[in-house]
């Protein structure tokens, strides 16, 4: 998927790793207000990730558990990797144009770290 093309909510899977066999991920797209405003919210947990398009930072206020936080490019290539607990504000941060979330420790276990490139495969709709 090329980055410059507007994103929409719905599924996808997150390819990481450029070797022999990527790890695939599934993913769920928030690119509508709405989608991105209830991110994470009311949910106890989260089967992959979810990529908020377009965002620059995020919050976990009301949240109920800790998440792992990817700031990414335009790109797709990772920014900064934190982990936030619930009831925090995250900073913005410059050149950012999508946020990656998931469960605390996701994104160690899967390999994301700050200068690796990822990669948006949207689902088929049948």
């Amino acid at each position: 998927m090329h980055m410059r093309d507007r994103m929409h909510d719905g599924s996808a899977r997150l390819i990481v790793g450029a070797s022999e066999i990527p790890l695939e991920i599934p993913l769920e797209i928030a690119a509508s207000y709405r989608a991105r405003t209830q991110g994470l919210l009311g949910r106890d947990s989260v089967e992959g990730a979810l990529l908020l398009s377009p965002a620059s930072s995020i919050h976990t206020l009301g949240m109920r558990f800790p998440i792992d936080v990817a700031y990414v490019d335009r790109e797709l290539t990772v920014l900064a990797v934190r982990t936030m607990r619930p009831w925090r504000m995250g900073l913005p941060r410059p050149r950012s144009r999508h946020v990656l979330e998931a469960m605390a420790g996701a994104m160690e276990m899967w390999g994301v770290r700050v200068g690796i490139r990822l990669e948006v495969r949207l689902e088929v709709r049948a």
